[in-house]
């Protein structure tokens, strides 16, 4: 299968080096990230140990693709999905944070699948990405139930050995999955702790109300995800990747621009809607976006 990986930071960069390994897989990415893997290929280290060579340019119009996977920050969805009319592809799978498929949707004549990631990656250098922990791909119908596209894409995946699962239930997963992040993405980066440190202690209990929250706005947008599972989903990720730096951690630590807008500012959007009260993930997104006005990125 061709794949492009549209915005290989760190997760990117992993799944499609995994991929690359039985895959023509080409990176699109910035420098000088680009341009070592082009020349010399790329690295992955940690959990997964790989040499793969796959394409790598920070061209971002005129690809021929079987499937674009879309990995960019969510803030910048709507530029890479402008960039993705510019190219030929067959089919598109995100597996961003937040709810950006629709955005996908709304402008691409390709279908769009809907798609969680639990891997850790970090991107050590260029031309090297760590795998930091093992996890799974979901994907599946964007709307939900059987879809044999979605089927091909996951054979696709398993074949490059990459853990996946094709699910019926994407619109539940989703919001599971804004739940989770939610929760841990914006506790962990104003705390400055590792996944690990929600779980016992006083972050524990702000960590479960913000996933508490975004269940109810699940319900009221007509998705079925009980309060329980959604602790139950926090208190799992949290065991599983307890030595992990949240994405929204890293990029605090970087300084970097966050995506508390996709993410905890999407409940806070969602629940209004609805005139709904979500007040822990008002405040988490509240402080989030103080901290970017003053670092100058918002």
């Amino acid at each position: 299968m061709r794949i492009l990986v549209f915005g290989a930071g760190s997760l990117g960069t992993l799944v499609g080096g995994l991929l690359a390994s039985v895959h023509d897989v080409t990176l699109v990415a910035r420098d000088p990230h680009a341009s070592r893997v082009a020349e010399a290929g790329l690295d992955v280290v940690g959990a997964e140990s790989r040499r793969v060579s796959p394409n790598a340019t920070t061209v971002q119009t005129g690809h021929d693709a079987d499937l674009a996977l879309v990995t960019v920050k969510s803030f910048d969805t709507a530029a890479a999905t402008e960039s993705l009319t510019e190219c030929d592809v067959d089919a598109v799978l995100s597996l961003q944070n937040g709810l950006t498929e629709e955005t996908l949707e709304s402008a691409l004549e390709a279908p769009v699948l809907a798609g969680t990631a639990t891997y850790g990656a970090r991107l050590v250098d260029p031309g090297r990405v760590e795998c930091t922990g093992i996890g799974r791909v979901v994907l599946g119908a964007l709307d939900g139930g059987p879809f044999p596209l979605a089927e091909r894409v996951g054979k696709a995946f398993r074949d490059a050995d990459i853990n996946t699962l094709v699910a019926a239930d994407m619109p539940r997963r989703r919001w599971e999955k804004l739940a989770v992040n939610a929760g841990i993405n914006a506790v962990t980066a104003l705390a400055r702790v590792e996944n690990g440190a929600l779980d016992s202690d006083e972050a524990h209990d702000v960590a479960h109300r913000a996933a508490r929250e975004t269940a109810r706005v699940a319900r009221l947008e007509g998705v079925g995800l009980p309060n329980r599972v959604a602790r139950d989903a926090i208190d799992r990720v949290v065991e599983k990747t307890a030595a992990n730096r949240s994405s929204m951690l890293q990029d605090v630590d970087a300084g970097k621009r966050t995506e508390v807008d996709a993410i905890n500012g999407a409940v806070v959007d969602s629940a209004a809607r609805h005139n709904f009260e979500v007040p822990t993930n008002r405040t988490l997104t509240a402080l989030l976006r103080a901290w970017e006005r003053g670092e100058g990125l918002r």
